[in-house]
């Protein structure tokens, strides 16, 4: 039971902060969020983030932001 609280508590988590941060994306580059998920689930942004959430989380977000877009890039995306 213990660990089906910790699973719960992580998919929680993950899920506040991939709603956190999908938004600070489009802020950052003047998009509207739903263009910007786009942009990232087409350019391999959001796999990175859903692989890497954990990690990604305990820095500042622009680091998070810059990160992704870095990866966007270097699949092919280039933020208007």
């Amino acid at each position: 039971m213990t660990i089906d609280i910790i699973k719960d508590e992580e998919k929680r988590n993950k899920i506040r902060f991939v709603s956190f941060i999908i938004p600070e994306f489009a802020r950052a580059y003047k998009m509207n969020k739903q263009v910007a998920y786009r942009y990232l689930k087409t350019y391999g942004g959001l796999d990175f983030l859903l692989e890497n959430w954990w990690a990604l989380h305990t820095d500042n977000p622009m680091y998070a932001v810059r990160d992704m877009y870095d990866i966007c890039y270097e699949n092919g995306g280039v933020a208007r």
